[in-house]
Formats: C-alpha cells, structure tokens, sequence
C-alpha cells in the first residue's frame, strides 16, 4: 500500500484507506499515526484489547487484521509515542457516515449551511448506552487537490486528520475528542498541490485574534437565554412604534483606564443603564463578526459567523445581548455582505480559485475598499450570505440587520470609470444578481423572523428598496434617508445669514419622505476622517455652536422618520469619533456638553411619549406643512400628527440667532397650547430667552389654519407645543 498521498498531506479519500476494512485476509484496522511508537486497538463496548497494530513499511501507518471478526465494532488507539508519551485517541476514521450526514441537507435550505458546516460539537451513540463526543468538521472547497484539519489537538501537523472530499466539493471528518475551545484551521492544497496559506473556518464560530486568526470550536447549545419576554415586545408594529436608535462602536464607546477594550460583560454593565436612561429603543452595533484590522471598524469582516473575540467569547456576546433585550432594548448589527478583505486566513482564493468572489477583477474587485466582492450569482455563495443574515437572528437572537453598502452592491459601475466595469446582459449597470439575492435574504429573514428586520444603507434613488418583494421591491423593511442627513447638514453647516438661500435644503426631503420607509441617520460616517464632530460643523461662537446643534437635533427628533445617532452626538463631542480611544466622556463636566445631553435625553423621552411624533412616520397624514416658506426668517413650522388625528405636535424650528418677538401660527383648534419642549431653556445651556409656556388660540386665520397662537421665538430653537385637548 503506498503511503505517499498520507504523508505528503495529499490524501483526498482517507476513507479509503484508513479506519475499518476488509479485504481478501480479513476484517481490519488501519490507522495514521506520526511520530506512534506502538499502537494497541481497544474495543470502546467491552473495553478489551483487540490487538496490537503493527507498522507498514516503516511508516506511520498501523494495520490490525482481527482474525475471525465479521465486523469491527467502535473502537480507541492505545498510543506510545516515540519519545515513550502515552495517550489514547477514538479513531475519526471509522465514523465515514457520520462526517458524510453533514452534506446530505445543506442545501434544503440556506439556514442548513451553519447547522452543518464548520465545526459542530456532537456526541454519537456507539450502543451500550455509550456515547463518542467530539466535533464534526465540514468547509467547502471544490477545487482543492486536499484538505487537512489542523489545530492543537494534533500538534498542527498537516498529515495528521486527512479530509474526505464529497461530490459536492465539501470536506468533512467527525473527530473525537476534540472539544468547544479547541483551536484549529485548515491546510488546503490547490488543484496543482501546491500548499496555502492556513485558512480559519468560513463557518467557524469563535476566532482567535491576531497573530494566529484561528479558529476555535464553540457549542451554540451550551448558552441559556433569559428573553422570552422580549419577543412579544419584539413584534409590535414598527412602523407606528418610536424608534430611536444609538449608534455605537463597542471598541471606543468607553474605554478602560489604561486604554483596553471594555468586555461583553462590562458593555452590559455599563452601556445597557446609559442607553435606557437616555431613552434610545435600539442599539445598533458597528460589525461584530470578527475581521483582522481594527481601522476597518468591522467593516472589511474575515469571520461572517463569529462575533468579534475583541471582547469575549460568543456566549458573552449573547448575555450582551440577553442584557439588551431584558432591559427592554433592541440590537441591530451592521451586516457586511458586500465584501471582504484579502487577508490570507480568509476567504480570497480560499482553494486556489475564486471560490468567494467573482474572477474577473471588473466585478470581483471593489476599488474603494481593496477588498474582494462576493460572487452574487453563485449558489453556495448566496447560501452562504443568507445563511449568515438567518445566524446571526437565530443564534444570537438579533432584531435588526443593517446592511452595509447596498448601492454598491446594486450597481455593476458603482466607483468605476468607462471600461472598469461589465454591463448586465441588457447592457444596463445594475447588478441582477445582487438584486436578486437580496430579495432572497429579505424575504427569508421575515418568513422565519417576523419580529425582526431590515435596514438598507442605500444611497442612490433605487426604487422601492423598502417596499415589499410581492410589490417588485428590494424587501427591506427600512432604508437610510442619506438625501435628508446631506441636505439638511449642508444647510445647518451655513452661517444663519445664509440660510436663507438654502432654505429648500431643509424642505426638499418632504417631497419623498414617504417613498421608503426611512430612519434619519447622523451616523459614525458623518463625524470621522476630518468632517468633524456634529458640534463643530455648527457655524458660529462656542454659545451659537451648541445652540446650532441643539436646534437642529430637535428638528431631526420633529421630521418624520425613525431615528439614528452616534455616539458622542449627544453629548456635544468636540472632537470627531477617534476608534482607539473613548468617547469624551469628561465634556460632561462642562455644562455646555451637559446640556446637550440632557436636551436628547429629554427628546428621546419626549418622542416616545407623544404618538403624534412616532405613530405616523411613514404616512402622508402623520405630517402637515404649516409654513415651509418663511425662508426670509429661517423658521419652519410643521404639524405631527397622530393615528386618527387624535394627537397634534407643532414644531416650531427657528435657525437665526435673532429671536421673533412676536411670532403668529396658525393652528387647527381652539383651545390652550402647552409649551412640551424648548431647546433654548437654560436646562439645555441654552440662552433662557422667555417664552410662553402656555397661550390660548385665537380665532385668526393664519398658516390656512382657522385659529393662530402667538409665541416668542427664541434664538437658534427648536419648539415643540401640544394642543392640551389632545394630551
């Protein structure tokens, strides 16, 4: 028998060779054992010696014949190594229907892909109620010449567990022994032979950080959830619900004295009671599957199905979770199906070809990110990205996606010049392909977790990305309104003398507010890489800044739309978001920055409490234009309006520095009108200009409303009033 394929780690049918066999001198035992001195095979019913292996020409391959046997029962090597060690180990090779059950079902359905592939920890029935524990191992990769698992429980030797290759291009090799926190990756060697870098698991769960990126073996049925009553909350309408998100990269939320991560578990402590008490609904957490540089914030991801081991293990992140959800918070994850980086433990060339992304660079190479671009029309491809969107809302119990870099993803040209790219076969640049695997996933995610959803960052004017698929939409169930966050913070960035000018900035985004279901976003994007803080794009002195900032802030809490901020918005952070360091935490001691914290804090409580300013978000009759042409004085004044009328907000947005004395709005009733919120009250460090906390209405025509209220405008302000009838 020639040994060569085994100890060239080139073996692609271990089953062949190795485990139990029979041939024309009996039933026996083959076994590949580097560095064994002796071998003794051990029956695991009885416990009795079944005899002792003998060496094949001299190499590491033992072979037992049992004389007189019909079958070979489940058995363990007895080992002594070379240097006298001793230890015993369950052959893997005599469980072949066992490591084959991982292929027979992937592909019924996209979810199959992380129940079998990557390392499962199973225990199998042997009989004599005995049961073998271990991990089965499956990966896809059909053009590899072979595969080998490695990893410390056997020493990292390439020779030592030998893959099968399947039909269908998947691996696999069930291997007893070896346990949740074992570390391991795989030798995959090209259809040439030649040898790859050592590739951490697509499917793996848990990684090791740098420098070894390996994977480790996590058990997913070990953690018990404590949430159940989330659910129910979980499938409110969120359409008619508040929804104020907070934005928050975990790396740099806070940060430990000496500079280090806060863990999963000090994330609860801490981020859970501040998010609550700032009255956010949601957090939504910058990428967390694991991904080997820290400047790519997440977003160049390695470990599609592994939460970041920056700040725990998997378990951890799900008591993280477990916390959000008993606390009464939903978590929303940025999702990154778009592209991935080149890292050689990764998924590029993964066997030697393009197996991940497309071959031609014209679509499989994305110019403004250096990274790979999946290949949208291949089957296990699309699994493998639907399969992990349903992952991460099934293991760990996620209410949100928000996918990263839809348009990209969308369009065949996006960020490329005349000939850099490949039309479609109707010679257009949209992408069918992406398109249709989006409206996979989408559908997929709400058929089988109705209280979950979708959030598309999408920038261009793609239709009906957040309509449903039945209506030829994309399926998400929102998208980012990134014409409103341009618009609006190119207008608030203008000196108030020029406002005037841009005043259709602040308007314009009525005009579509109810093609998609939109949530405004002042996103991490917005403050970074020289744009500044929030705070420092205000024009004006330090007061005017702040006063800027706090206007506009209850404007956006005003517009219809849900909400996303991140973090440091509200606080005031003067510096731009910096992801090795913490947030400016310390600002707070001034009362400037404590002041706009209390002002969200109290917006955020305000926009829950009053249906007007949440129940309608996404329909023509939640909004009425009062006055959106006093360009002349910068003031806007509009109606919220709540399910049936039953509730009016007005709000009152004046963005001079120059307070109107006396300022008439029309209003629908009569009746008194209560003063709920002004952003320049001294609680907010604001100027404490006077200003009528209650007026009764007058039977004035004004605003083509048949009553007006007159009201004092403070500078630089936003006013939130309430009829008193509709409290």
């Amino acid at each position: 028998m020639d040994t060569t394929s085994l100890r060239n780690a080139q073996c692609a049918e271990p089953f062949t060779l190795l485990g139990p066999f029979s041939d024309e001198q009996g039933q026996g035992i083959r076994a590949w054992l580097p560095g064994a001195g002796k071998v003794q095979a051990i029956s695991l019913g009885t416990g009795k010696v079944l005899g002792t292996m003998q060496p094949h020409d001299d190499s590491a391959l033992f072979v037992l014949y049992l004389k007189g046997k019909k079958a070979v029962g489940p058995y363990a090597l007895e080992v002594t190594s070379n240097q006298g060690h001793q230890y015993q180990r369950i052959d893997p090779y005599q469980f072949q229907e066992e490591a084959f059950h991982a292929v027979h079902y992937v592909d019924h359905a996209p979810e199959n892909l992380y129940r079998q592939l990557g390392a499962q920890v199973l225990a199998l029935d042997i009989g004599l109620d005995k049961q073998v524990r271990g991990t089965r191992f499956a990966v896809f990769a059909p053009n590899a010449s072979a595969v080998s698992l490695v990893g410390d429980f056997n020493w990292w030797d390439g020779s030592a567990h030998p893959m099968q290759k399947t039909s269908l291009g998947y691996w696999v090799l069930f291997v007893p022994g070896v346990e949740p926190g074992c570390k391991y990756k795989y030798q995959i060697k090209d259809r040439h032979g030649h040898s790859l870098p050592h590739k951490a698991d697509p499917v793996g769960f848990y990684a090791e950080q740098y420098p070894s990126h390996a994977s480790i073996v996590y058990d997913h049925q070990a953690y018990q959830w404590q949430d159940n009553a989330w659910r129910d909350k979980a499938m409110a309408n969120k359409y008619n619900s508040p929804m104020s998100i907070y934005e928050v990269h975990l790396g740099s939320w806070r940060r430990k004295q000496d500079n280090q991560y806060l863990s999963y578990h000090e994330l609860a402590e801490q981020l859970i009671p501040y998010v609550k008490d700032m009255g956010y609904t949601h957090v939504e957490l910058l990428p967390i599957s694991e991904y080997p540089f820290d400047g790519s914030w997440g977003y160049q991801p390695v470990g599609l199905f592994s939460p970041t081991s920056r700040f725990g293990n998997p378990d951890d992140f799900k008591y993280f979770v477990d916390q959000c959800h008993q606390a009464g918070i939903g978590v929303i994850i940025d999702w990154v199906p778009a592209h991935f980086p080149e890292d050689g433990h990764g998924l590029a060339r993964f066997d030697g070809t393009h197996v991940y992304e497309y071959e031609d660079p014209r679509k499989g190479w994305h110019p403004d990110w250096d990274s790979c671009i999946y290949d949208f029309g291949k089957d296990t491809v699309r699994q493998f990205l639907v399969a992990n969107a349903l992952f991460w809302l099934d293991k760990f119990h996620i209410d949100g996606l928000r996918v990263d870099a839809v348009a990209s993803m969308l369009y065949l040209d996006y960020s490329r010049d005349e000939g850099e790219w490949i039309p479609n076969v109707d010679g257009g640049n949209h992408n069918y392909e992406a398109i249709s695997l989006l409206r996979w996933m989408n559908q997929e995610v709400y058929a089988k977790f109705p209280h979950a959803m979708t959030i598309a960052e999408e920038s261009t004017a793609f239709a009906k990305v957040s309509r449903p698929v039945y209506e030829n939409g994309l399926g998400f169930g929102f998208k980012w309104n990134m014409g409103w966050m341009h618009d609006s913070l190119h207008y608030i960035s203008k000196d108030p003398a020029y406002r005037r000018y841009h005043h259709n900035e602040m308007t314009f985004s009525m005009v579509y507010a109810y093609d998609e279901n939109f949530i405004l976003p002042i996103s991490h994007d917005e403050v970074v890489h020289g744009k500044g803080s929030l705070l420092r794009k205000m024009p004006g002195d330090e007061w005017q800044q702040a006063a800027n900032h706090r206007c506009y802030a209850a404007f956006m809490y005003g517009h219809p739309g849900k909400k996303l901020n991140f973090m440091g918005n509200e606080i005031g952070q003067s510096g731009e978001w910096n992801h090795d360091s913490s947030v400016q935490w310390h600002l707070l001691d001034f009362d400037k920055h404590a002041g706009i914290q209390r002002l969200y804090r109290d917006l955020n409580h305000l926009y829950q409490s009053q249906p007007a300013l949440h129940q309608c978000d996404h329909m023509p009759e939640g909004f009425r234009w009062l006055d959106h042409h006093n360009a002349e004085q910068s003031v806007l004044s509009f109606i919220r309006l709540s399910e049936g009328n039953r509730q009016k907000v007005y709000v009152v947005c004046n963005f001079t520095p120059v307070p109107q004395e006396l300022f008439r709005l029309g209003v629908a009733e009569p009746g008194n009108y209560r003063l709920l919120l002004n952003t320049d009250d001294t609680a907010y460090w604001g100027s404490g200009y006077q200003v009528t906390e209650n007026v009764k209405a007058e039977q004035v025509s004004w605003n083509e409303q048949p009553w007006s209220i007159v009201l004092r405008l403070p500078p630089l302000a936003t006013l939130f009033i309430l009829h008193e009838a509709d409290e």
